[in-house]
């Protein structure tokens, strides 16, 4: 029996995707953004969000992840889905509908190289961003609110840490992304108090100050508490 054919009496939008990468550079103590500079109209030679069109029978994951790879070199993060952005007139190539993504990540994990449509991709900070080709401001903008807002209930900030670090760089994490300086011992009481952390028989090396101990995020028992109801206010 042949497939019935449908058609659709309203005009159909184009669909992409955008994915916002966050990472932090602790040596700066500064939040930073992974954005291309475009090789193709519109907008060529602006800076922009990594992203791009989905094909046909991709599903918007894997256009994500794709579009990321392709155009960063940045592969193997976990994208978390954003907000569906659709205004008229974001798109000067007619109605275009995005679907943005963002993920957290180290950079010392994760090295850039630009590819297909991308003159160079680089890590800017997110208080001093060029001008921004798109909605992508409007994008990014809701991405570190999201991240923000998340980061005081979930410790999600782990990802953007170094696979080994210091109690006082992942208080600086927190810090840095929300805007604001933490109490030494409450801090410590919180995320000691969560049980989340592996503490490891190793110190900090090459360091001008007294070494500190290490750990690693253990996150099996985070997994765990995320499915009892975790809370992490600060």
């Amino acid at each position: 029996m042949p497939t019935k054919r449908y058609s659709y009496e309203f005009e159909r939008p184009g669909l992409t995707v955008d994915c916002v990468i966050f990472g932090l550079d602790l040596d700066e103590e500064t939040l930073r953004v992974m954005l291309i500079e475009r090789d193709l109209e519109p907008f060529e030679g602006m800076w922009a969000i990594p992203g791009g069109f989905v094909r046909p029978g991709e599903t918007l994951e894997a256009a994500a992840a794709r579009e990321l790879r392709e155009e960063t070199g940045i592969d193997e993060v976990f994208l978390e889905q954003l907000y569906t952005f659709g205004a008229p007139g974001r798109d000067p190539r007619g109605w275009v509908v995005s679907v943005a993504y963002y993920a957290l990540v180290s950079p010392e994990r994760h090295p850039v190289h630009a590819a297909t449509d991308a003159r160079q991709a680089r890590w800017f900070p997110v208080d001093a961003l060029p001008r921004l080709a798109f909605d992508h401001a409007e994008i990014l903008q809701t991405a570190l609110g999201r991240v923000r807002g998340k980061l005081t209930y979930a410790p999600i900030g782990f990802e953007l840490l170094p696979r080994k670090f210091t109690v006082k760089q992942l208080q600086k994490l927190y810090e840095i992304v929300l805007g604001t300086r933490l109490d030494n011992r409450n801090f410590r009481k919180k995320i000691f108090g969560m049980d989340v952390l592996r503490e490891l028989n190793e110190m900090q090396k090459g360091v001008p100050h007294r070494a500190a101990r290490l750990y690693e995020f253990d996150e099996r028992k985070y997994r765990r508490l995320v499915r009892a109801g975790l809370s992490f206010e600060l």
